[in-house]
């Protein structure tokens, strides 16, 4: 079941809202959050029911090993470490087998010359959200920073349908306390006004701006031959744009979604390409995901306490997890360790005491996420390679409709069939979001009035009106 559908829009979101607040305002607090659970689990299964019992047994098990290691006594150090081993052991080995073993499989075969057959598995929905959820619950678990929640409220953590799917990561110690405390179960009408309000600029992102975006990225990605300059720049904007509003749409949908529910989502986009270093860009892209990375496999790696060779070293490795994490390919890999070597670099750079300039660094920051997407995009190197090389490679060309304005010029550049409406859109996304307002600051200055009544209902009005062009958020995928 998808946000941006009309089943869940019109049927499943109002149900679940009406049913839920109806059990708590007769007092039926644990049916309440019984139903959510339920309600969540339907949403979950919606796209396959095969894979329903991973995610409950994930979630048993998980429960039962965090409330052991919580309450198992500090002077059986060893067993309690072993455990905890055997926790993230499993979590990891769930994710292996589903996410990576075809490409494993693929590898060994490459590398050994043997013909093992792949297990053709289809990745259960939301399975690497899930699990790296979990997996923090046990290390808090470990180190004594859980409380003993009730598993009805732990399977809302998990299961609780706003950000299931895509995210965000969220943390235990901003959850299940809200499930848990009574405020947040009556009906709060202001929840209601800003979660309506920034939901439909979540739906207006993905389906209006995203979708489009997509198309002409598919189209250089995926069915060009070989790209000029120009649409190869193009093609790479568009799926940077795509990636975009299609996440951060998502993200805002979720965030409208569950403040329905009285309950506040974490921030995770900050608008992102207005970073004037890498470094700028992680602490505003995804930003659960960064939070997660640093906190759960940096600084237990060493972080920056082992001098500067290890700090280096624990930067690269924390990427290529981000990479892989993120798809099972050598693309998605790559892609980890060039942001891991920007990292180096930048935190290299700090050190000789340098700074650029900040539009320079706006510039060379934007244009290096922008390059790099183009791997993150690829299906294979051979597409990731095409469109490089239509970029730094291929012939300017300029569209058609420009030969009047240039001609007397007499610019070395040749005029054809480039999709002038795609640049115009590039332009005007990127003054979107280097310009105005983000959502989260919009949401931040909420207030109800007859003005943002109006603006959200033109945005989700025009948004549903499209809705028959369905497709899935892009980190559905990964």
């Amino acid at each position: 079941m998808l946000f941006n559908s009309y089943i869940f829009i019109f049927a499943f979101l109002p149900v679940t809202f009406f049913v839920y607040f109806y059990l708590n305002k007769k007092r039926l607090t644990v049916a309440a959050k019984a139903f959510l659970v339920f309600a969540s689990l339907f949403f979950y299964s919606w796209w396959n029911v095969d894979y329903l019992p991973i995610i409950l047994s994930s979630m048993l098990f998980n429960y039962v090993l965090g409330i052991y290691l919580s309450n198992q006594a500090s002077g059986d150090d060893l067993s309690k470490k072993s455990l905890l081993v055997l926790g993230i052991g499993a979590n990891v080995a769930l994710l292996a087998y589903f996410k990576y073993a075809d490409f494993l499989i693929e590898n060994l075969n490459a590398l050994l010359e043997t013909d093992i057959g792949k297990l053709h598995l289809a990745l259960p929905l939301a399975i690497s959200f899930f699990t790296f959820q979990q997996i923090a619950y046990l290390v808090d678990s470990y180190h004594g920073e859980t409380k003993e929640y009730d598993f009805l409220n732990y399977a809302n953590f998990v299961t609780f349908f706003p950000q299931l799917i895509a995210g965000p990561i969220v943390h235990h110690t901003e959850m299940m306390p809200q499930f848990a405390k009574t405020g947040n179960k009556v009906i709060r009408y202001s929840n209601i006004a800003k979660g309506l309000f920034i939901f439909s600029i979540g739906l207006f992102k993905k389906v209006i701006i995203a979708d489009t975006f997509a198309l002409w990225a598919t189209a250089g990605f995926d069915h060009a031959a070989t790209l000029n300059i120009t649409d190869a720049w193009l093609t790479s904007l568009s799926y940077t744009f795509q990636l975009y509003f299609d996440f951060s749409g998502y993200t805002d949908m979720a965030i409208g979604a569950a403040l329905l529910f009285n309950i506040k989502l974490p921030i995770n986009f900050d608008s992102p390409y207005k970073a004037l270093s890498i470094q700028d860009f992680w602490r505003r892209w995804h930003v659960t995901l960064s939070r997660f990375l640093k906190s759960y496999v940096y600084i237990p790696l060493g972080g920056n306490r082992k001098g500067e060779f290890r700090t280096y070293s624990n930067l690269i490795a924390t990427f290529l997890i981000g990479g892989i994490w993120h798809g099972a390919g050598w693309t998605f890999l790559f892609w980890g360790f060039l942001h891991g070597m920007a990292m180096v670099i930048h935190r290299a750079w700090g050190k000789m005491g340098f700074r650029l300039p900040l539009l320079l660094a706006w510039f060379l920051t934007f244009n290096f996420i922008n390059i790099t997407w183009v791997f993150f995009r690829a299906k294979e190197w051979e597409d990731a390679i095409k469109v490089l090389k239509g970029m730094f490679q291929g012939e300017m060309v300029l569209p058609s409709q420009w030969h009047s304005w240039f001609a007397s010029l007499h610019l070395p550049v040749a005029y054809g069939g480039i999709d002038v409406k795609a640049l115009y859109w590039s332009m005007a996304a990127l003054a979107v979001v280097l310009l105005f307002q983000n959502s989260t600051q919009m949401l931040e200055r909420f207030r109800p009035s007859p003005f943002n009544a109006l603006y959200a209902a033109a945005l989700f009005l025009v948004a549903v009106a499209s809705l028959s062009k369905l497709s899935e958020f892009l980190y559905f995928n990964f």
